[in-house]
C-alpha cells in the first residue's frame, strides 16, 4: 500500500486530485447551465472523500446501485438517495422501511416497474408514517428492467394510488443502455428512449403525489440528448426536478467516456502504474498488471508514459495493449521499453476500475498526498 510521501508497491492506481477537483466542478457548472440537477451515481467510486466534494459542489443527492450502496451512502451523511434499481428482496425493504421510520429527514427513491414489484414495497411499508418515493422505470426493447411504453407506465401509475406506503414521485430511465457511440444511428436510439420516457412521465402525471415530481436520465454518456428532450416535458407549475444520474465523469478516463462525453473540458483522473517483467520477443512487452487491476470490459489500456526504474523518462515509449490475462498485460509493437520500467496506463471505464482497489494512490504534481479507500461491502 502506498503512503503519503513515501515509496509505493507496484502496481498501484492513482487519482489525480486536481483532475477530480477539475471534474466535479465543471459538471456542477454545466448541469447548473442547463436547469438540471445532479445527483450523481456513487456506485462508480464509493469513495467518501470523492463522494464528499460532488455534495459541497451542490449535488442534489446521490444514487446508488444497491441498498447495500445506501446503507454506506447513509452513513457518508446524504440524506436524499436514489436507488436506481428494482428493489424486490424482502429483507432489503425492511431495511429501507427502517431508514424511513428512524430518521424523517432521508429522502429514498426506488424504481419499480412491475405490479409485483410494487405489491412486495406495499406490503412492505403498510401504515408507514414516512412514505417511500417510487419512480416508474422505463426501459427498452432488448435493454434491461423497466416498463417497455407509456402505456405500461400509465397503469403502474395507476396502481401506485392505492397502493399503501408508497408515493409515485415521477419516472426514470436510463438511455446509457445502448452503445457509448455517438454514430446517427445511436443517437436516434437514445433520443428515441429519452422520448419515451417524457412520454411516460407525461402520461403518469396525474397520478403523481411527489411534492416536487422527478423525472430522471443516467446522463453519462448522452448527457446532451437528455437535456434536449426536456423541452417536451410537463413542468407542473414549475414544481417538476429534472435529475441526470452521472457518475464517471467524476475521474473521466482515457477510453470510452473520453470518445463520447459532450461536457468538454473533463480530465482524465485515473492511471494504474505498473512495472515491465518481462520482454521476452521483439516489440512485444509483459506488464506487471491484469484483469485483477485492469478494467477490460469496455476497451484495453493505453500506455501514457514511461520512465526507467530510475525515474529517467523514456520519451520514444510507445506500445498497444494487445491481450490481458489476471495479471499481465501484454503490449505489441513496444518500443523504448525495457525489463523494469514503470509505466503509467490510461483505464477505459472508470466503473470498472475502483471496485478493484482497497486503497487508491491520491496524487497532485506526482506526490502523493493521500490514500483513499473505496467501500463497496
Amino acid at each position: 500500500m502506498a503512503s503519503p510521501g513515501g515509496p509505493s508497491s507496484l502496481p498501484e492506481l492513482r487519482l489525480s486530485l486536481p483532475a477530480v477537483q477539475h471534474n466535479v466542478g465543471l459538471m456542477a457548472a454545466w448541469c447548473r447551465d442547463r436547469g438540471v440537477e445532479l445527483c450523481p451515481h456513487i456506485k462508480t467510486t464509493m469513495t467518501r472523500p470523492i463522494v464528499e466534494r460532488q455534495l459541497a459542489a451542490g449535488a442534489w443527492g446521490v444514487t446508488v446501485a444497491t441498498v447495500r450502496q445506501a446503507a454506506i451512502a447513509l452513513e457518508w451523511g446524504p440524506r436524499r438517495i436514489l436507488i436506481a434499481n428494482e428493489v424486490i428482496h424482502r429483507p432489503d425493504l425492511e431495511a429501507v422501511r427502517a431508514w424511513l421510520d428512524a430518521d424523517q429527514t432521508v429522502e429514498l427513491y426506488l424504481l419499480v416497474d412491475s405490479r409485483a414489484g410494487l405489491s412486495q414495497a406495499g406490503s412492505v411499508m403498510r401504515d408507514a408514517a414516512h412514505p417511500l418515493h417510487v419512480l416508474i422505470d422505463i426501459g427498452t426493447p432488448g435493454g434491461r428492467s423497466g416498463v417497455r411504453d407509456a402505456a405500461a407506465a400509465l397503469d403502474l401509475a395507476r396502481e401506485c394510488a392505492s397502493t399503501p406506503g408508497v408515493v409515485l414521485a415521477g419516472v426514470a430511465g436510463y438511455e446509457g443502455v445502448r452503445p457509448n457511440r455517438r454514430d446517427a444511428g445511436t443517437i436516434a436510439l437514445v433520443d428515441a428512449h429519452c422520448r419515451e420516457a417524457v412520454a411516460a412521465f407525461r402520461a403518469a402525471s396525474p397520478w403523481i403525489r411527489a411534492e416536487r415530481p422527478v423525472f430522471s436520465m443516467g446522463g453519462s454518456a448522452f448527457p446532451d440528448r437528455v437535456v434536449d428532450a426536456l423541452v417536451d416535458l410537463p413542468d407542473h407549475g414549475g414544481r417538476v426536478v429534472p435529475v441526470l444520474r452521472s457518475g464517471c465523469y467524476v475521474t473521466h478516463d482515457h477510453g470510452t467516456y473520453a470518445e463520447v462525453s459532450p461536457v468538454s473540458g473533463l480530465r482524465a483522473a485515473l492511471t494504474v502504474r505498473a512495472v515491465v517483467l518481462s520482454a521476452p520477443e521483439a516489440g512485444r512487452i509483459v506488464v506487471g498488471a491484469g484483469k485483477r487491476e485492469l478494467p477490460y470490459d469496455a476497451g484495453l489500456p493505453v500506455l501514457l508514459s514511461a520512465t526507467d526504474s530510475r525515474g529517467v523518462p523514456r520519451t520514444a515509449a510507445k506500445a498497444t495493449a494487445a491481450q490481458i490475462f489476471d495479471h499481465h498485460l501484454v503490449l505489441a509493437d513496444a518500443e523504448g521499453l525495457d525489463v523494469g520500467d514503470i509505466v503509467d496506463l490510461g483505464i477505459s471505464h472508470p466503473c470498472s476500475a475502483f471496485d478493484r482497489w482497497p486503497d487508491i494512490t491520491v496524487v497532485e504534481d506526482d506526490r502523493v498526498r493521500a490514500v483513499w479507500h473505496p467501500r463497496f461491502r
